[in-house]
């Protein structure tokens, strides 16, 4: 057994106040209301959390649009087949509304028998018929799209289910005709995801189409903190040694509703025997007593004498795992919590599949995509009675030495904490930062401390309803365009992401920086780094634009570092859910003034490796370290430049250029920069 032990990396604890279950008048919660009150869009972009009710706002916007606003027919599109069952029927005006959701049965192409032309051909025969709602699959409407052209998709509306499957890749063909019908601009569009960035870093839209978009956003916190019963969630990995069968009891609590995903055959953590995996997890739980022949579950006696039911959704023998499946979705059992108390899945139990029940996802090995991990936690995020606690486990390899894969086994460990840092972002309450400015004053609605706003200093308040801040911050550059003013306030996620994914910007702010006994200075991520990204990101904003978009971004990633530092080591640990909105305006108190100087010089990487450090091995930690040091390159031309851009910034705000003897760090840091243009400049004209 390895000496290792979990320590979550986040931990969160909400109000529990019931708003996010509550029902208005027309049997709408709040984020459906949100997205009604947007139903008269063209174009409209659905960005909330597992379980939040996205499949019920659209029928609310598609029966509208179908009545109200002229279009012919609703075509409802989704990744696979399972997640069609989303869209059955509903008796919405038992609640309220006007009237009822539903879908002829033979136009629930996920439910059709047969091969993909046939499901084509029916796309047709829909579009002839007068029939109003359609439900396929993203792969069926791709084809029939290919076949019949996006013309005759004309005057209805496509509303495409888990949006983040579409990529502005020109290889990917969803993507790529949702392109065609914004240019045609003759259909409506409502997309919905549960998540808040790709995993794969790549835009879903080209910018001129994003632009199209207006977006309701409901956010993690508002969701889980409008619950009635779960409280807590803790987000954290774990480090074993060996093989992680021997090991995954550290972790695995028969006494949770789990589910269990194994590695994927080609991961560094597979045994690469993924059904001796199963078998030796349901001999670590207990005696095996057989299978159940109504439900196809393993049935096993923990030696506390419990009879648990396990769900195996590895096993490769389609009628078993068929039974198994058709179990766990029994309608029936749906508010049944000792229906089955483990699920052991590989590529299953994901993106849709709902078990409200589920308090403890453990997934085995590093994902490569975050939003298969935002969809893996979300099994989790459930509200249900009696549950008040749920948690994500990530177990992880440790690096070893010995190993040839060790800067595979590095890299691993680098996204497991990349992912962590944007679980933080994306459970966080949503930052609004203005300029402090002698103008400024308190913002309605907003609570902003005992002693209440005070016009001297930076102010932070906090809505508890809308789970917003407001922030003021010194020297903040304000966004001018409408397109970097939507991503200040939308897309900030978007951007950390991209930035917590950077490997360079990982390696060298985790083992590189002051905490590691490093020289990375925190304005070369904070600065230089992250603006690379916006740069890359966003081209076709210009250099203000980008800025800002910089130092929003930067102040959104520092401050929840800085909030949470605090929150673990302060006297209100145990204040549930104020402990971060306490943490951030704890240290905009404990500072002179919140300025974003003083923010771009916070490593964003410093309290993760402070986690790390208590959850890796010193041994491990120290070879990590090692390999990072030794893959350090001084300095590189894109960073020169860069360094010379911030430069000029120096010179207009000072006067003169930054100083290679400067004391300071950063402005020697900057004036490195220039030399070594120059001397690239020299050596070019010499050659």
């Amino acid at each position: 057994m390895t000496t290792s032990r979990t320590v979550p990396s986040v931990s969160v604890t909400y109000a529990r106040n019931g708003g996010s279950t509550k029902s208005n008048e027309l049997g709408m919660r709040v984020m459906q209301e949100r997205a009604y009150e947007k139903r008269g869009e063209q174009y409209l972009l659905i960005k909330s959390p597992p379980a939040s009710g996205k499949s019920r706002a659209l029928m609310f916007i598609a029966l509208d649009k179908l009545a109200n606003q002229g279009l012919k027919q609703a075509i409802i599109v989704v990744p696979e087949k399972s997640i069609g069952s989303s869209f059955a029927d509903e008796p919405l005006s038992k609640f309220g509304f006007w009237t009822d959701w539903t879908v002829t049965p033979k136009w629930n192409l996920c439910n059709a028998p047969g091969e993909e032309g046939g499901k084509v051909n029916a796309v047709e025969t829909f579009l002839n018929s007068d029939d109003k709602v359609l439900v396929c699959t993203h792969a069926t409407f791709r084809f029939a799209v290919d076949k019949f052209g996006v013309e005759a998709f004309d005057n209805r509306l496509i509303a495409v289910d888990e949006f983040h499957h579409v990529s502005a890749n020109p290889n990917n063909k969803l993507g790529q005709h949702l392109g065609e019908f914004i240019a045609r601009d003759k259909v409506h569009v409502v997309a919905m995801t549960g998540s808040y960035f790709r995993g794969d870093a790549e835009a879903v839209l080209a910018p001129h189409d994003e632009s199209r978009f207006d977006t309701v956003t409901y956010t993690y916190y508002e969701q889980l903190n409008g619950y009635e019963y779960l409280k807590t969630l803790d987000i954290g990995y774990f480090f074993y040694s060996g093989s992680y069968a021997d090991d995954i009891l550290s972790v695995l609590d028969a006494d949770e509703k789990t589910i269990v995903h194994i590695p994927n055959v080609n991961s560094r953590e597979s045994t690469k025997d993924k059904h001796r995996e199963v078998e030796h997890i349901i001999d670590a739980l207990g005696e095996w007593q057989g299978t159940d022949p109504t439900t196809g579950f393993q049935l096993v006696k923990t030696p506390e004498g419990r009879i648990l039911k396990i769900a195996d959704l590895v096993d490769d023998e389609a009628s078993k795992r068929d039974k198994v499946s058709a179990a766990l979705k029994d309608p029936a059992q749906k508010n049944n919590r000792d229906h089955v108390d483990i699920i052991v899945a590989l590529g299953m139990a994901k993106e849709g599949f709902d078990w409200i029940w589920c308090e403890h996802a453990l997934t085995v090995g590093y994902r490569a995509s975050l939003t298969e991990i935002i969809q893996i936690i979300g099994r989790a995020t459930r509200d249900a009675k009696g549950k008040t606690r749920a948690r994500f486990t990530n177990l992880i390899a440790e690096p070893d030495a010995s190993e040839e894969a060790v800067t595979e086994a590095v890299n691993d460990t680098l996204k497991a904490i990349a992912a962590s840092l944007l679980m933080e972002q994306v459970l966080a309450p949503r930052f609004n930062f203005t300029p402090k400015t002698p103008q400024s004053g308190p913002v309605d609605g907003f609570d902003y401390g005992e002693g209440g706003y005070d016009p001297e200093k930076s102010n932070v308040g906090f809505n508890e309803e809308s789970g917003q801040f407001q922030i003021e911050i010194k020297g903040l550059a304000e966004p001018k365009s409408k397109e970097a003013d939507r991503i200040c306030r939308e897309d900030l996620n978007e951007v950390i992401a991209a930035f917590v994914q950077d490997k360079q910007a990982l390696e060298r702010g985790l083992f590189d920086g002051e905490h590691a006994g490093g020289e990375t200075l925190p304005e070369e991520l904070t600065q230089v780094r992250m603006g690379k990204i916006v740069k890359d990101k966003f081209p076709e904003l210009d250099d203000e634009d980008q800025e800002a978009v910089r130092q929003h971004a930067v102040a959104a990633l520092n401050l929840t570092q800085k909030a949470k530092e605090i929150a673990v080591t302060g006297p209100d640990v145990e204040k549930g859910n104020t402990a971060l909105i306490d943490g951030v305006r704890r240290y905009a108190m404990d500072v002179r003034e919140l300025d974003i100087d003083l923010i771009d010089r916070i490593n964003p990487f410093g309290e993760a490796y402070a986690i790390l450090a208590k959850t890796m091995s010193e041994e491990s930690l120290k070879q990590v370290a090692a390999i990072i040091s030794g893959k350090r390159v001084n300095l590189t031309p894109d960073e020169a430049r860069e360094l010379a851009r911030r430069a000029v910034r120096f010179k207009q705000e000072r006067g003169r250029l930054p100083s290679v003897t400067s004391p300071d760090p950063w402005e020697k840091r900057m004036a490195e920069g220039i030399a070594f243009l120059a001397r690239m400049k020299a050596e070019a004209e010499n050659a």
